[in-house]
């Protein structure tokens, strides 16, 4: 069993912006996951196949390995598996083993240590496949509240990465400016490596001589503030990268919970008034969900109301084209 966070753990977090737990659940238990994405991964393939598009499954290479020859082969390919695995507005991969990895009890307790709360919303999460030597999966200096409406800057919202593989420096694990997440957010500009944001290094919080090497285990997890400063390194390995970013908050923090579209046109469109109500939410194209609560435990959601909050969202077509605006990165 995972032990609780000691205060000394919850001070650092708090104190430097990030923490590292290396064994906050046995690797094995990471497997139905790993099995599940590389379901869907020869499930689409076989489908490129089908259609003459993809000649070989390269199976065989297995689920750290098999996008990267796939992408080798043909890159349209490669890219649309890769898309479609990440998902987008509620869309793309959502398992029961993706639901159970969100909901594991001891990630949750520690989740409830960092926010002291017990009533606990999750947010929208990434699959990030970072394939090697693949320059789109560099990822620039930012915060995540960057990604966020600005009226949530003040909040905590709590990034969970959880590698699917034992993440170094060699195979582009993240590195982490510490104690450089206690001011206003820096400013961020769009149009950064493969359209992520960037802060402009005059811009950035600190000293990056300073950055950590956030290397972690498979079964480990990276805590990180919303306001913590970080990138992603290349892979120079011969294997991908495998991950996932979760995000958490105490129920407190703005959040969508309860709120659904009124009503949809034709195309899927959104009425006027689920964009004013939706507004209070930090990321408001996607459904956030009761994970844990000790007042109301009828609220936290089962799988299948996970899967059609996350189906409702994808359907919806936000009016805007960011949640935040920031001005494009100057060339």
């Amino acid at each position: 069993m995972t032990p609780l966070l000691t205060p000394q753990q919850v001070r650092f977090f708090h104190d430097e912006g990030y923490l590292i737990v290396p064994d906050v659940f046995p690797p094995a238990e990471l497997e139905p996951l790993r099995q599940a994405i590389h379901g869907e991964i020869n499930r689409l393939a076989r489908e490129f196949q089908a259609d003459g598009k993809l000649s070989g499954l390269h199976a065989e290479l297995g689920f750290d390995r098999q996008v990267a020859a796939i992408h080798r082969d043909s890159p349209g390919c490669g890219e649309a598996i890769v898309r479609h695995i990440i998902g987008l507005r509620g869309g793309g991969f959502y398992s029961p083993e993706m639901f159970d990895l969100i909901m594991q009890p001891a990630l949750l307790a520690l989740i409830g240590a960092l926010v002291g709360s017990d009533e606990v919303v999750a947010s929208p999460y990434r699959i990030r496949p970072k394939l090697p030597n693949f320059g789109g999966g560099v990822v620039p200096w930012h915060q995540d509240s960057g990604y966020l409406a600005g009226h949530c800057d003040t909040h905590l919202i709590i990034t969970c990465w959880v590698p699917f593989v034992d993440a170094s420096a060699e195979n582009g694990c993240m590195e982490i400016l510490p104690r450089a997440h206690r001011g206003k957010v820096a400013p961020h500009h769009t149009g950064g490596n493969a359209d992520f944001l960037v802060i402009k290094d005059e811009d950035l919080p600190g000293d990056p001589r300073a950055a950590i090497t956030a290397a972690c285990p498979r079964g480990g997890a990276v805590f990180m503030t919303n306001r913590t400063p970080h990138c992603s390194t290349p892979n120079y390995s011969d294997h991908i990268r495998w991950s996932v970013d979760l995000r958490y908050k105490a129920a407190d923090v703005p959040n969508n919970v309860g709120i659904e579209p009124a009503g949809f046109d034709a195309e899927g469109k959104a009425d006027a008034a689920f964009y004013e109500n939706v507004n209070v939410a930090c990321y408001p194209p996607e459904a956030d969900f009761v994970v844990h609560s000790r007042v109301h435990p009828e609220r936290v959601v089962d799988y299948a109301e996970y899967v059609r909050m996350r189906e409702v969202y994808a359907r919806t077509q936000p009016r805007f084209a960011e949640v935040r605006a920031w001005p494009p990165l100057e060339k």
